[in-house]
């Protein structure tokens, strides 16, 4: 059996005999010596030709579609648009993670694979950086914390120096410097995101899929921020990650008689180089609570914002079971770039779960800029 190159070759020369018969054809048939049987032979000629191409065009066509259609089968696209080729791969490497299958190669490259992963599970750098992105489960710190990916990152808790040890205004600054260092490290601390994924999602669309799965782990990703930043009582080797921690971070807190006052003296206490960037971070509940007996029956304050009411930007979470006020860009978070990823299955709904472990850190780096509210006890 020929092969599609020959038949190719085949079409080609008979295209040409054909033309070339046809070209004949109308020259004869202006020439008064040229008999009408010759010209009925002639046509019948270029009719067999005509014939011979259409037979090996069909077998040309279907061994040409046959073709594409096995090629089709290896690969994860037909798309030429760069978007969705990403979404295509990481669909790609979702189905084949649950299906237990290896990744293919090209599906690693499209999505930003390195060659530190070496053939194992590590999350290429395109799927990582998504999932730490805009998640739909809010963490309110995203929008006022430093947020990086860089392993074993190391910073100066002070954006600046001068040439002397005065250039410190705030006492509990310097004493904190003193205490702790200048600079803070950002450790690895290992969570895992898991997310479910029917058959019905995992057999529908690639963007579906694809949108669905990043959804999910990225609720994950900052419901865990939100978690560790506020934890009333953390995690053993957490505590340097929430505000409320008392043994490592221990923040000041500052009473008043009922909780507008806390706050508005909190504010006062902080230093005017943090009080100057400070926001406030409290329960919506809390807020409405002060309006309520600051309103005293008038609607009036209902209307006003809320920073005309506390004199700072507030950001609402029922997270901050204590306001906590400050200059939230000495909030850090930083991502490992080694996140890894695998299928499980949980054995009570008998749901695939694609899991992401990832590693991150949370460090407050200055104590100091930071104030706890509270009601001072009777």
């Amino acid at each position: 059996m020929k092969t599609l190159y020959e038949l190719k070759q085949d079409l080609a020369t008979l295209g040409q005999q054909i033309q070339k018969q046809n070209d004949t054809i109308m020259q004869k048939a202006t020439d008064p010596g040229t008999s009408a049987e010759e010209l009925v032979q002639m046509q019948k000629s270029k009719d067999d030709l005509q014939q011979r191409f259409d037979i090996i065009k069909t077998q040309h066509d279907q061994m040409e579609a046959e073709q594409k259609a096995n090629l089709s089968k290896g690969q994860f696209t037909t798309s030429e648009n760069p978007k969705q080729k990403v979404i295509d791969a990481k669909a790609e490497l979702i189905r084949k993670t649950i299906a237990k299958e290896a990744v293919p190669s090209d599906v690693l490259q499209v999505l930003g694979d390195d060659d530190a992963s070496k053939g194992g599970k590590f999350l290429p750098k395109t799927v990582a950086t998504d999932i730490i992105s805009e998640p739909i489960v809010k963490n309110p710190l995203r929008d006022v914390s430093a947020i990086t990916n860089i392993p074993n990152l190391e910073i100066p808790k002070v954006s600046f120096t001068l040439d002397d040890d005065d250039f410190i205004a705030d006492m509990e600054t310097a004493k904190e410097l003193k205490a702790k260092g200048d600079t803070v490290a950002f450790g690895r601390h290992k969570f895992k995101v898991f997310t479910g994924i029917s058959e019905t999602i995992l057999a529908g669309t690639n963007t579906n899929l694809v949108s669905t799965v990043e959804r999910n782990l990225q609720s994950g990703v900052a419901a865990k921020e939100r978690k560790v930043a506020f934890a009333t009582t953390p995690k053993t080797g957490e505590e340097h990650m929430s505000f409320y921690d008392e043994t490592e971070v221990n923040i000041k807190k500052v009473e008043g008689e009922d909780l507008y006052k806390a706050i508005k003296a909190a504010i006062a206490d902080l230093h005017e180089d943090y009080r100057e960037n400070a926001k406030i971070m409290m329960k919506y509940a809390d807020y409405l609570n002060i309006i309520e007996t600051l309103a005293n029956g008038s609607a009036t304050l209902y209307t006003a914002q809320p920073e005309q009411i506390l004199g700072k930007p507030v950001i609402f979470t029922d997270a901050a079971v204590t306001p906590v006020i400050g200059d939230f860009s000495y909030s850090h978070f930083n991502y490992d770039i080694g996140a890894t990823y695998e299928q499980d299955k949980d054995v009570k709904t008998g749901v695939n779960l694609f899991v992401v472990t990832a590693w991150f850190d949370h460090q407050i780096k200055l104590a100091s800029a930071f104030r706890l509210a509270a009601i001072k006890k009777v």
